[in-house]
């Protein structure tokens, strides 16, 4: 197949010229006598090179470059520049705006055609590159068999962002397009009830996945998302994670589980706050935190105190003085913000 060349010249002896040189060289040849049309001519014919002279009236080689560039269609087209002996300047400049190549004026037929083959098989080459990269991707997603290379996925694909302590992630209401896995922190989701008053409805740690409310771009998220210490996330856009499960059913079921005990999770803790005593609610409150935490038993869980009733459902005060009744039966130990466990089976069983 012919490969399309492009030629932008202001001088009609050098374009015509120029063009029958490369039509017998068996190249399709378009012509454009200054950059206005060069531009329009581009657009249209997507050719697979263009040859730009640097001085023209109306609209320069650099400006049709710099318009060419912004386009996606027409970014990746190898650009060549033809210049005067005398334009030594305007050829470096040209070249740091991203042309390919340049020929000074005159130029020998050799050197044209030696020019456009080498950015041609520079630009087969490079799109090759791509193409190989697409791939691995692609198989890399299709071979996926289980829920942690899917977490691998994230680690080396996902976009990588931090956030400090209290520093809010998502707020509910805002449409959501990206699904996060955690990698290192602790996440708090959180609800205000009709009262004003936060409601925590989850805890996520590394590992977890955070934003799963939908596969639905511009879904609203129908909790809020803050950092509780330092966090990092890793995430990927919704229409990436669908394409994965759509071709790996095993990952599919994998997250269909993780989803079931998610929510047999959230049932227990909503019974917990509907049914239980105050004091079971904190105790089961303080070894949830010390389980997200992955604390040992002698390490202090450092938490804030209306994050303790947040999620145990009760009041802050409430809270304050339940802990101090564990603190005199010597079920915990309390230094400032620090609540260390040293009961814990007794924990376990508070009624």
């Amino acid at each position: 197949m012919m490969k399309k060349v492009l030629l932008i010249e202001d001088d009609k002896a050098l374009r015509e010229n120029t063009q029958e040189l490369l039509e017998l060289s068996n190249y399709h040849v378009i012509t454009a006598p200054n950059g206005k049309l060069g531009i329009k001519r581009a657009m249209e014919q997507l050719p697979d090179i263009i040859i730009c002279d640097i001085m023209m009236p109306e609209l320069d080689g650099y400006s049709v470059l710099r318009s060419l560039s912004a386009e996606k269609t027409t970014q990746h087209i190898p650009f060549i520049f033809l210049s005067a002996k005398t334009e030594h300047k305007e050829v470096r400049k040209g070249m740091d705006m991203g042309a390919d190549d340049y020929l000074t004026k005159p130029f020998e037929e050799n050197d044209l055609i030696s020019a456009i083959e080498s950015r041609l098989a520079k630009s087969i080459i490079l799109s090759q590159m791509a193409q190989n990269q697409q791939q691995q991707t692609l198989v890399s997603e299709q071979e996926m068999r289980t829920l942690n290379e899917l977490k691998n996925f994230f680690d080396d694909n996902g976009d990588e962002t931090q956030y400090e302590e209290g520093e809010v992630i998502f707020r509910e209401g805002a449409h959501s397009h990206k699904i996060y896995l955690i990698l290192n922190g602790l996440v708090k989701c959180h609800k205000i009830d009709e009262d004003g008053k936060e409601l925590i409805t989850s805890l996520y740690r590394a590992d977890d996945f955070l934003g799963l409310t939908s596969f639905v771009n511009n879904v609203p998220y129908y909790e809020s998302a803050t950092a509780m210490e330092p966090v990092r996330l890793t995430g990927i856009s919704k229409e990436q994670l669908k394409d994965i499960l759509e071709n790996n059913k095993s990952v599919s079921l994998e997250l269909m589980q993780l989803f079931t005990e998610n929510i047999t999770e959230m049932k227990g803790q909503l019974l917990q706050m509907a049914y239980s005593s105050v004091r079971k609610k904190t105790a089961q409150t303080l070894l949830q935190f010390a389980e997200v935490l992955n604390q040992r038993t002698d390490d202090p869980i450092k938490i804030s105190r209306n994050d303790l009733a947040s999620v145990a459902g009760i009041a802050t005060e409430t809270l304050i003085r339940t802990l101090s009744r564990f603190k005199k039966e010597g079920l915990i130990s309390i230094e400032g913000r620090n609540i260390k466990i040293k009961e814990l089976k007794a924990l376990h069983y508070v009624n």
